[in-house]
Parts: C-alpha cells; sequence; structure tokens
C-alpha cells in the first residue's frame, strides 16, 4: 500500500529518463501521499541534447541552463517537491568514490522502502548502465554498519526497480513489473511535454504507455487500464505467500 510512510528514492541519469520512463509512477505514489526523493545525476547537456547543439553559438552553459528549466518544470508537473541536481559530466558519466558516498549518504538520509532507477542492461547508453551498478552498489553500502559515515546511520536494503530501457528488444528488456497509471498518464504526458530539447520522444513514450496498457490488460484482466509503465526488479520479490 503506498501512503504518507511510504519512501521512494528515484535516480536518474539524465534530465528526461525519469520522465519518459517512470513519471506515471512517480505521479502516482506522490498522489497517495509518499514521501518521493529525486536525484537527477547529469543534465545530458553532452549525449542527450543534440537538438540544442544545432543552435548557432550554443554554450555547455547555455544547454544546462535549458535543460535545468526542463527537468524543474516536469518535476513539478508531477507534483515532485524534493528535486537535487547532481550535475555530473554525462557521456560518459564516472563514478568516483566520493560519489559512491555521496549516494550511500542520499540513500541512508531518505532510508528509502523502493529505489527507482535504471536497469542493469540499456543497449547504447553506457551512462544507464553505469547508473544501474553505481545505485545497487550505494544501496549495498548504505545497509553496512562497517561503511561509517558521522551522521548518517544504516538504512535497511530497499526493494530497487529498473526503468525500461529505450531500446527494449535490442536490450533484451522483459517486463516484471507493470504499473498502471491511468490515473496520472496525463501527468506523464504534461512532464513529457516540458522537453523541447527531446521532442521526438514524446510521441514515442506516449505509444510505449499504451503498450504496457495493454499487457497491464492481458496479465490482469482489469480492463480499466488503460496506460502503464513497465519495470524490472533487482531482487526478488520476499513475503509469506505467492502474490
Amino acid at each position: 500500500m503506498i501512503d504518507q510512510n511510504t519512501n521512494l528514492l528515484i535516480v536518474s541519469a539524465h534530465s528526461a529518463d525519469f520522465v519518459w520512463r517512470g513519471a506515471g509512477t512517480i505521479a502516482k505514489y506522490i498522489k497517495n501521499g509518499a514521501n518521493v526523493h529525486l536525484v537527477v545525476l547529469s543534465f545530458g547537456a553532452r549525449g542527450e541534447s543534440n537538438a540544442l547543439w544545432k543552435e548557432e553559438g550554443q554554450t555547455l552553459e547555455n544547454v544546462k541552463a535549458i535543460r535545468r528549466s526542463e527537468v524543474e518544470a516536469a518535476a513539478e508537473a508531477i507534483g515532485v517537491k524534493n528535486l537535487e541536481i547532481w550535475d555530473f559530466e554525462d557521456y560518459h558519466m564516472q563514478i568516483t568514490e566520493e560519489r559512491m558516498m555521496q549516494m550511500v549518504k542520499k540513500i541512508r538520509e531518505v532510508k528509502p522502502h523502493i529505489i527507482l532507477t535504471h536497469g542493469p542492461h540499456d543497449a547504447f547508453n553506457p551512462d544507464h548502465e553505469a547508473v544501474s551498478k553505481y545505485v545497487f552498489d550505494a544501496s549495498v553500502l548504505s545497509t553496512s554498519n562497517g561503511v561509517k559515515i558521522e551522521g548518517y546511520p544504516t538504512a535497511k536494503q530497499a526493494k530497487i526497480f529498473g526503468f525500461e530501457p529505450h531500446q527494449s528488444e535490442i536490450s533484451n528488456f522483459t517486463p516484471e513489473v507493470i504499473v498502471d497509471i491511468t490515473d496520472t498518464y496525463e501527468l506523464k504526458e504534461k512532464a513529457m511535454n516540458c522537453f523541447a530539447a527531446q521532442t521526438h520522444l514524446i510521441e514515442y513514450y506516449g505509444w510505449k504507455a499504451k503498450l504496457r496498457g495493454n499487457h497491464a490488460r492481458r496479465c490482469s484482466g482489469n480492463n480499466e487500464y488503460k496506460y502503464a509503465e513497465a519495470f524490472t526488479r533487482r531482487l526478488p520479490l520476499v513475503g509469506g505467500e505467492l502474490v
């Protein structure tokens, strides 16, 4: 059950990743009162802003300023209040020991029940694969009493879910969890439209939400599901019964 006692941490490699791949689910958690924290690691200025770089006289500083305004507008559209942009360089993103400890601190601060980030396989985008490993490794370190950080006591192991990659079939992606976003799809659509730098993806991810909605209906028998998002699970489902 999603409520005010649920802590969700989202880690997005680039400005728009969390929107294309999980905005409907994130909005659903916010709508139901969860404590949601979003970390955007980079603006995607080098590798995911091609349309902006076609403008004559374009600068890195201006690209970052545009991407910042887009991500802030998109976060506001789905109701995110806790947003951090860490401004790592993208393509290719480097994970240093300092950055690892930065993520460990964030996990210990939020104490998430759920972490939503990139899955381990993403064809053509090594940043996404690097971030998947980064977040998983940090989540393990966050639980260790031997990894001592003053003022940051250990967290419990979070459930970790991976975004569906853009090139699903080429990335050998198989949905392991499908979340109905019918009641929050309009918010996702609003957030997608904030990204003028990647307008070619808006229609694509609209189709993807409908496709996963079809799968949600077929797998559940619930014909009220119209739009959905799909994810992988990093760790097994654990409980007292098969659910």
